[in-house]
This record gives structure tokens, C-alpha cells and sequence, in this order.
């Protein structure tokens, strides 16, 4: 992207822009994805913020400050949305903290409708154990769709070497789901990658990584990893399940 584009996309960060409806996001994504598919992260995060204006955000769920850290750098002020499932390790919300006091970024931090207990009374005690697909769907699910509602389109810290499910996640696409343009601009990282930009630009990181969760979800659902394992098998270990829903 040129400096005039970063311009453009730091001064949308304070203008209101209306929404454009479905068949426009869709025709637009038609168009840019093939042309950003092998662009660098930051001006992939540049064009959508140039773009979609305040109706563009970015999501984390804290397992490190990669993506925060990126959008920060070219699109200063921009939307950084936490789901606060109420199942959260203590150290994912510190670096949810640590990210607000540390980045310029407007952290938005979302809840279900229900509290924990709320969901309880209502479903039977601990219903990520008796049905996790459900409760995924209360504490992860609906809440984002919530929240996404006054966006055009949400940037994921997706990336396909991360699972098999992810593989073909497309770098720009069409979330028919949430009738949003999903960007992943981490899409086509490796792990090596990955610690490459954080070593390189000191990113804040979960410490729950250092310590054997390389994948860190809901605290009853995550599990310590071997050396050597798959990083994702601590997700739901001992269940069928390997995604939460968020990105079907």
C-alpha cells in the first residue's frame, strides 16, 4: 500500500460510514480477493481499514497480541473485540489488560447474555461438559454475531497452518453466516512466522504459551500439550470437537 492509502485508513478510524449491504460486500470481496492474497499482513489490515472505515474491526482471543499488534501500526484506534466467555484463564484476561494499556486500540470486551450461573440454572451445571457444542454457541457463537452487528467486516487471527479445518481460509472471503467480509491477514503465516514478528517487535504473548498451552481456549476445556503434539489437541482434549464454531 502506498502512504497515501495508510493515511486514508488512520484517518477513517475517526469517520462514521454507512453500511453497504450484502451483494456490495460480496461483489467487493470477489474483486480484492485474489488481488490480496499474497500481500503483506499490514497491507491487507491497511485496505479493509481504508475501505470499511469504523465498520471494520479486528477480534483476539489474547493467546498473544500478534493481530492487535499489526492493526495498531497501521490503523491506530481500530476495534480490537475480546469474548469474555466467563470460562477465561486469569492470565488470558491480564493480557487482554496488558493489550489495552500497551496498544492504541479501542478494546471492546463482549459477554453472553447469560452470566455463568445464569447459564447453569438455565442448562444444567456445567454444560460445556454435558453438551460443549451448545455452550460454545452461548459463550462464543451468538455473542460475536452480536457484536459484529455494526461492522461490515472483522479481521481473525485464522491461519491454515493451525488446523486442517483451516487450510483453504481464504485471506479476504464472505462469512455467508454473518453476511460479513472476513479478512485473515495471518493466513498464510507459519508458526515460524509467528515467532519471527513477535521476537522481532516484542509482542505481549499469554504466558500460559510458555508454559504448555500453545492453544489456549476456556480454562475447563484446555488442556496442556505435550512437546511434540499437536498444538491444538489441548482444544476439547478427550472429545470429537476441534473448533468452537466461530469460523464455520
Amino acid at each position: 500500500m502506498t502512504t497515501e492509502t495508510t493515511q486514508q485508513a488512520r484517518d477513517f478510524r475517526g469517520t462514521h460510514t454507512s453500511g453497504r449491504s450484502p451483494e456490495e460486500l460480496r461483489d467487493l470481496v470477489s474483486h480484492v480477493g485474489a488481488e490480496l492474497e499474497l500481500a503483506p499482513a499490514e497491507n491487507i489490515i491497511e485496505w479493509a481499514a481504508a475501505t470499511f472505515g469504523d465498520r471494520f474491526c479486528i477480534t483476539s482471543s489474547m493467546g498473544d497480541a500478534v493481530l492487535a499488534h499489526l492493526a495498531a501500526k497501521v490503523a491506530p484506534g481500530i476495534d480490537v473485540v475480546f469474548l469474555d466467555t466467563g470460562y477465561h484463564f486469569v492470565e488470558t484476561i491480564g493480557t487482554r489488560d496488558a493489550v489495552e494499556a500497551t496498544l492504541p486500540v479501542n478494546l471492546l470486551t463482549i459477554t453472553p447474555v447469560q452470566s455463568v450461573a445464569e447459564q447453569d440454572a438455565a442448562y444444567g451445571k456445567d454444560l460445556y461438559k454435558t453438551d460443549p457444542d451448545l455452550c460454545c454457541n452461548l459463550r462464543k457463537v451468538q455473542p460475536l454475531a452480536t457484536s459484529l452487528a455494526g461492522y461490515d467486516a472483522w479481521a481473525t487471527g485464522l491461519r491454515r497452518a493451525e488446523t486442517h479445518n483451516r487450510v483453504i481460509a481464504p485471506v479476504v472471503g464472505w462469512d455467508a453466516r454473518k453476511g460479513k467480509v472476513k479478512v485473515s491477514p495471518l493466513a498464510r503465516w507459519s508458526d515460524d512466522d509467528v515467532q519471527r514478528y513477535i521476537a522481532e517487535n516484542h509482542v505481549l504473548v499469554n504466558p500460559l504459551v510458555y508454559d504448555g498451552y500453545p492453544s489456549i481456549g476456556c480454562a475447563p476445556c484446555t488442556r496442556r500439550v505435550a512437546p511434540g503434539d499437536d498444538p491444538r489437541s489441548g482444544r476439547w482434549a478427550g472429545t470429537n470437537k476441534t473448533e468452537c464454531g466461530i469460523h464455520r
